[in-house]
């Protein structure tokens, strides 16, 4: 079986974190997704609309996840991947370069991210409805 794992906040879920997640799984048989927590986040100085549960059940109920983890820091990447034994380490490609470093574990592969749509421009286009 290979395993997947992938990363992100996944806040104001849109069809480019639908797409993604699906391509993410189209590279293996199960799909993790480590999901940043709402303290992880204050760190990153980013706030999500919606709390860390609600995001949990949302991914949960995509089909193509099959396992939603914590995210508590930015350094324990390498440990999920030891311990869920990933074969492939996904992430949008905006991204590219920034875990290369992990190739010594699995394979990083880099997605394009979908254009036109991202929680950034959600939010940007409903701050002008206002």
């Amino acid at each position: 079986m290979k395993r997947v794992i992938t990363y992100g906040t996944y806040d104001l879920l849109h069809w480019g974190h639908i797409r993604l997640l699906k391509r993410a799984k189209q590279l293996g048989d199960y799909l993790i997704v480590g999901l940043s927590t709402d303290e992880f986040n204050a760190i990153k100085g980013k706030r999500a609309y919606h709390n860390y549960e609600e995001r949990k059940m949302m991914l949960e109920a995509i089909r193509y996840v099959d396992l939603v983890i914590p995210e508590n820091d930015w350094g324990q990447k390498p440990e999920d991947i030891a311990m869920y034994h990933a074969d492939i380490f996904v992430m949008g490609d905006d991204w590219r370069g920034k875990f290369d470093e992990l190739g010594q574990l699995c394979q990083v592969v880099y997605l394009p991210r979908t254009e036109g749509i991202s929680t950034t421009k959600i939010k940007e286009d409903l701050e002008k409805l206002t």
